[in-house]
């Protein structure tokens, strides 16, 4: 995995998003720069369905394996939702997560 230094002096926040954004959890925590940390918890089957729709729509491979590809997914979330949680990350839907940033863009960090 590569690595790449990054300047957040004079920022409010830092957002990273991701698959592998879990993964910075615990070293954000030690600096003392972690606000919150959350991996998004969707209903698994509108998941997968958007995402069959999108890459059917892009194209991006066959039909048969997109939807193999797509059902691997929808077995795997369960566990990639429970490494991340086990990272750090604060498992949430969407607008708990909106919520969560615009208060710390506020200054008014929600209380956990």
């Amino acid at each position: 995995m590569a690595t790449r230094p990054f300047d957040i002096d004079g920022s409010p926040i830092f957002v990273a998003e991701g698959i592998f954004a879990a993964e910075i959890v615990a070293e954000c925590r030690r600096q003392g720069v972690l606000a919150g940390a959350y991996v998004l918890r969707r209903p698994r089957g509108a998941t997968f369905l958007r995402r069959l729709a999108r890459d059917l729509a892009e194209q991006r491979k066959a039909p048969r394996v997109l939807l193999r590809r797509g059902v691997a997914l929808l077995r795997a979330e369960p566990a990639v939702l429970r490494r991340q949680t086990g990272l750090g990350a604060e498992a949430a839907r969407a607008g708990q997560v909106l919520r969560g940033v615009a208060a710390l863009l506020s200054g008014h960090p929600r209380q956990s």
